[in-house]
C-alpha cells in the first residue's frame, strides 16, 4: 500500500491519497519500460523510406559497351548498381516497424513509471489543475514550484491545462487516456491531477 500526498490548488499538502497499489523500489522494472519506449518509437515510424533495384529502374536493356578491348571492367547493363544511375542494392523498402506490446507488460511499465517517480520524489499530485489556458501563466506557476521539465496529465482532454502546456518548452500536457510511459520518462517531474492518478491505479489493481 502507497500514500501519496495531494496538493491543492496553491500547490499546498491538503490531504493523502491511499492506494492498494505497491510503488516501492522493488517495483521499478527497467527492462519493461526499456521494452514498451522501444515500442512507442518504433510505432511513430512512417516506414516509408523506398529505394529501387536493378529490376525496378528504367532503361539497362542494351549492353553498354562491348565485352572486350575497352580495358573496363565487363558490363551487362547501365541498370547495374555498380554504375551511376543504376538501381541500389539492399535497399530500404517500405515496411511496417510496429511492435506489439502485452497488456500485462504495459500496465508493468507504467507502474514502473509511477513508482520511480515517487521514490524520486517527481511525483506531484494536485486536486485540479486549474488554468487559463495561458502558457505564460503555465510557465511561470510550475518553474516558480520548481517542476520544470514537466509532463502535466490531466483527467479530461478538454482542460485548459493541456492547452497551456502546448507551448511549453519543457513541458507536455496529455490526457490521462492517452498516458504514454516514453513521455513520462522523457520528462523529469510528473504533475497528474487526483483523479487521472486515481485512473491509472484503477487499471493496476
Amino acid at each position: 500500500m502507497a500514500e501519496i500526498t495531494v496538493l491543492n490548488e496553491k500547490f499546498e499538502a491538503s490531504a493523502k491519497l491511499e492506494t492498494n497499489v505497491s510503488l516501492t523500489a522493488e517495483d521499478i522494472n527497467t527492462p519493461v519500460v526499456h521494452q514498451v519506449v522501444k515500442a512507442t518509437l518504433a510505432n511513430r515510424r512512417q516506414g516509408n523510406a523506398s529505394t529501387k533495384t536493378r529490376a525496378e529502374v528504367r532503361g539497362g536493356g542494351r549492353k553498354p559497351f562491348k565485352q572486350k578491348g575497352t580495358g573496363r571492367a565487363r558490363q551487362g547493363t547501365i541498370r547495374s548498381p555498380l554504375m551511376p544511375g543504376g538501381g541500389r542494392a539492399f535497399g530500404p523498402s517500405p515496411r511496417d516497424y510496429t511492435q506489439k506490446v502485452n497488456k500485462k507488460v504495459m500496465l508493468k511499465a507504467i507502474q514502473s513509471v509511477l513508482a520511480d517517480k515517487l521514490q524520486a520524489g517527481k511525483l506531484t499530485v494536485v486536486e485540479n489543475l486549474n488554468s487559463n489556458g495561458k502558457t505564460k501563466e503555465m510557465f511561470s506557476t510550475l518553474n516558480g514550484k520548481g517542476l520544470l521539465p514537466a509532463l502535466l496529465v490531466t483527467n479530461s482532454k478538454d482542460s485548459l491545462a493541456i492547452r497551456a502546456a502546448k507551448n511549453l518548452q519543457y513541458g507536455r500536457g496529455l490526457a490521462v487516456e492517452g498516458f504514454s510511459v516514453y513521455e513520462a520518462v522523457k520528462y523529469e517531474n510528473l504533475v497528474i491531477e487526483k483523479e487521472a492518478l486515481e485512473a491509472l491505479l484503477n487499471k493496476l489493481v
